[in-house]
């Protein structure tokens, strides 16, 4: 039997929703989350670090919140940059369902959720930022192709951003996102936790 990952197409396991309120970059939101789905209870220290890290880029464009799960990240950088359009994706159908609900009981009008393997159907979009808390457990070959397809999409000085434990691999993600967009600096670490953001120039 293949054990069930939240990065499933169609999570299979029991539905239980969980909902809560939480304070993102001073503002108050509610969110709902599941089973089958990254973080079911609460936002997770890794995404609220990212939220918190996150600086509008100066160059103009839409963001991407790659690998939204129910989508805390893109949702709170939406209501904190209203200018911009912020597109929700996941290959999770189940949270996609749920990032859908959880932007429209939060009223930010300024959102697309759309279906999408990695960034497979998206490749004819372009962004000016791109914000991701990587699937780690799908392993490593599958989070470089996402920086990889990151650079292709972004625009000229667009930027990755990205969240992951020194344990799961920060270092060696550092180095290939070096390699990659060959401009790239730690942001923050905490608790673990590094911030890496990579500028495509």
């Amino acid at each position: 039997m293949v054990t069930e990952h939240y990065y499933s197409k169609k999570p299979t396991i029991d539905s239980a929703p969980q909902t809560w309120n939480v304070q993102l970059l001073g503002e108050s939101f509610t969110f709902t989350s599941d089973r089958g789905v990254f973080s079911k209870g609460g936002v997770d220290f890794g995404s609220r670090l990212l939220i918190e890290q996150f600086k509008e880029p100066k160059t103009k464009g839409d963001i991407l919140d790659l690998g939204c799960g129910y989508g805390p990240i893109g949702i709170a950088l939406a209501s904190a940059h209203k200018n911009r359009h912020v597109i929700l994706s996941d290959v999770n159908e189940r949270a996609l369902h749920l990032a859908t609900q959880n932007k429209d009981i939060n009223h930010i009008d300024n959102i697309s959720v759309v279906n999408s393997d990695g960034l497979s159907d998206m490749m004819d979009h372009t962004f000016a930022a791109i914000v991701t808390n990587p699937p780690v457990r799908a392993g490593k070959k599958l989070i470089y192709t996402m920086f990889r397809d990151s650079w292709k999409v972004l625009k000229e000085q667009g930027q990755l951003w990205v969240v992951i434990q020194k344990k799961q691999g920060a270092p060696s993600a550092k180095a290939e996102l070096q390699h990659v967009f060959g401009d790239v600096i730690i942001v923050a670490r905490s608790k673990g936790y590094y911030i890496l953001r990579a500028t495509k120039s």
